[in-house]
């Protein structure tokens, strides 16, 4: 069974940081794309983060360049996303995404539950 279980999200002052993880079972880990998405109520769900598996690429949005850091352990088959200097823009519910493509270039996508992040003071 395809596992992606969240952890790490809750409420955070305005300037603090929270690290989120998401912890990948039933799928060969190092072999997917790992990517954290956000979605604030009545609006699309947007990329925040990518880190590749072929190479570790990674790419960020603009609004959170300098102040997120997304990494992965593939020995824990975990992915994290270290979210500092944040603001009320970045409330949303986080989702962690993993993506391949199968021998026949068809797209493989794994989704995580969400977890709410709340920038309040």
């Amino acid at each position: 069974q395809v596992q992606l279980v969240e952890s790490g999200g809750g409420l955070v002052q305005p300037g603090g940081s929270l690290r989120l993880s998401c912890a990948a079972s039933g799928f060969t880990f190092s072999n997917y794309d790992m990517n954290w998405y956000r979605q604030v109520p009545g609006k699309e769900r947007d990329l925040v983060a990518s880190i590749t598996a072929a190479d570790r690429t990674i790419n960020y949005a603009a609004s959170v360049k300098g102040r997120f850091t997304i990494s992965r352990d593939n020995a824990q088959n975990t992915v994290y996303l270290q979210m500092n200097s944040l603001t009320p823009e970045d409330t949303a519910v986080y989702y962690c995404n993993a993506g391949a493509v199968d021998p026949w270039r068809r797209r493989v996508a794994y989704w995580g539950q969400g977890t709410q992040v709340t920038v309040s003071s």
